[in-house]
């Protein structure tokens, strides 16, 4: 009976992060538009990957994405096995330095930031600083 109340006390409260998450992207969106002299950097985070994407919003209908990197991606994967790279944090930093020379690549050197609702702190800032690192500017 006890543990019952305890795991449900629990799954309410991670229901009330992702609602907060959630409503603060809601929020944050309604401030931040890509367009195509400066496209939006989007972030999403899960708990083991983070994904970065580069997107111009239309007036009407669907957004384009230009680019996008992930810690999936085979340039990723690949330099963290050769330099042994242990943390999620260093991690999106790569991914952010890899974002940045696709983004640049394709034209792009001025973006917004868009943080999908995370707080700005851990993976997503270390994104957001590799992404600096690799020459875009926010």
């Amino acid at each position: 009976m006890q543990g019952t109340k305890i795991r449900e006390k629990i799954i309410s409260i991670e229901r009330r992060e992702r609602r907060k998450r959630r409503h603060r992207a809601i929020r944050e969106r309604l401030n931040i538009r890509g367009t195509s002299e400066r496209p939006r950097l989007v972030v999403f985070r899960s708990h083991k990957h983070i994904y970065a994407q580069i997107v111009i919003d239309s007036p009407v209908g669907p957004c384009r994405v230009i680019t996008s990197a992930s810690s999936l991606s085979p340039e990723v994967r690949n330099r963290v096995k050769e330099e042994n790279i242990k943390t999620k944090t260093n991690i999106a930093r790569l991914v952010g330095i890899l974002i940045a020379k696709r983004s640049i690549e394709k034209g792009y050197k001025t973006i917004v930031f868009d943080r999908g609702g995370y707080k700005y702190h851990g993976r997503v800032k270390a994104l957001a600083e590799g992404a600096r690192e690799g020459g875009l500017k926010f």
